[in-house]
């Protein structure tokens, strides 16, 4: 594969942690969470990660320095040199503009962003539609996916809940939030040349064979 640093852009519901998965597994590339990493930080108690456990004890924002610091030591180790995507960031302009640099600065050249594109009443159909079982966690979707018996698990019997992040209200907010986040970040890459659009109203398996194709022949 031609790149070296894969990040996938999308609304929450948009399907970008389904696609990022397909892909980590067809090209045997990690695919790193922030979160994840952050955690990890934290817990060996590097530099860095006591940095970060400073800030978010204190209910503080990690910083873009420190943040970019522990990505920087994630995709120094072995299993990223052969490419890696990117889950949760860059967040901002400021961790873009990092980002860029470390690359350069390791020879890997730009990184290729996918943005996925879902119609708005699709994202909200996706997310207020989810259902969880309470026993066994299997995931239901009431317009896409419904079990056999409205409100039970199909395979224990367990409650279908939903959660409360889920309310309509509550997704509009995320949706907006996300759309402001991300302007200058979408931006920012078309203006560099390395944005690719992918049509995500379509079936996930669709979407994923068409993204491996077209990696491939990057």
């Amino acid at each position: 594969m031609k790149w070296q640093a894969l990040i996938f852009l999308g609304a929450p519901g948009a399907g970008k942690g389904t696609q990022a998965r397909e892909v980590s597994k067809h090209f045997l590339i990690p695919q790193i969470s922030t979160g994840d990493i952050l955690r990890e930080a934290v817990r060996n108690q590097t530099p860095w990660g006591l940095a970060a456990k400073a800030k978010m004890e204190a209910g503080d924002l990690v910083p873009d320095e420190v943040v970019c610091r522990i990505v920087e030591q994630r995709i120094g180790q072995p299993d990223s040199q052969r490419g890696f995507i990117l889950d949760g960031f860059p967040r901002t302009l400021a961790q873009a503009q990092c980002l860029d640099c470390m690359l350069q600065a390791q020879g890997r050249g730009n990184p290729l962003v996918l943005d996925i594109k879902v119609d708005h009443d699709l994202l909200l159909r996706r997310l207020t539609g989810r259902r969880t079982c309470s026993l066994c966690g299997q995931i239901y979707n009431v317009y896409f996916n419904p079990p056999r018996l409205e409100g039970v698990c199909d395979k224990d019997g367990g409650k279908l809940l939903q959660r409360t992040d889920d309310s309509e209200e509550t997704i509009r907010q995320r949706l907006v939030a996300y759309e402001q986040q991300t302007s200058p970040l979408i931006d920012y890459y078309r203006g560099k040349g390395v944005l690719q659009e992918v049509d995500g109203n379509r079936r996930p398996e669709t979407i994923a064979t068409e993204l491996i194709d077209s990696l491939e022949k990057a």
